[in-house]
């Protein structure tokens, strides 16, 4: 029996992308996001207005974005440390169109309409999606505790429809997690028309 010559494949490390996002809830009661990417050279590239060594970073940027409870942007500051062309921290200010954005459905949509295309930053405008996953994070227990106090003090209330519901998976109006959260909301799978004989 002939087995086939064993190959070894490797890799070269090229490009590295790291996206950090942070949440803080700041002492005037509002919650601020902090956003950070870094991109790196794995080795020497040449870039159209410079050469960069393994290491070097081809992006580095920063945006902090401050909330209040209501998840409504009361302030966005962007800035971008290092960049590939002399233009393009330029844009870095139109990031303060986002104040009065709510993050919550939608959001993404609204931010490419403020900040899309040529009116921001590819790399910039990505990072707020991530920011925006960080701010649910960040804020979910706090407001969910707040509301859980607010029913202890005034008896049962009408909850309104929790907004994750149906925007994924696990959180689909006919599942498990909507039962056991939000039985309210809850809807029962649909049976397949014509399963019955």
């Amino acid at each position: 029996m002939n087995e086939a010559p064993s190959t070894s494949i490797t890799r070269q490390l090229l490009h590295t992308r790291n996206v950090t996002c942070t949440g803080y809830l700041r002492s005037d009661g509002l919650f601020e996001i902090e956003g950070r990417l870094l991109d790196t050279k794995g080795r020497e590239t040449d870039m159209p207005f410079a050469t960069l060594q393994a290491g070097d970073a081809l992006h580095q940027m920063h945006i902090v974005m401050t909330v209040d409870a209501d998840l409504v942007i009361q302030h966005v500051e962007a800035r971008s440390e290092v960049v590939p062309t002399p233009y393009c921290a330029h844009i870095s200010q139109a990031y303060a169109a986002l104040k009065g954005l709510k993050v919550g459905i939608g959001f993404n949509n609204q931010v490419a309409e403020r900040v899309g295309g040529i009116q921001g930053c590819t790399h910039l405008t990505g990072l707020l999606g991530s920011m925006a996953t960080t701010l649910i994070q960040t804020t979910a227990p706090l407001l969910r505790e707040q509301r859980r106090l607010h029913q202890g003090r005034e008896g049962e209330v009408n909850t309104p429809r929790h907004w994750v519901i149906d925007t994924c998976h696990a959180y689909r109006s006919d599942g498990e997690v909507v039962r056991t959260l939000w039985p309210a909301y809850y809807q029962a799978e649909r049976q397949d028309e014509g399963g019955q004989g």
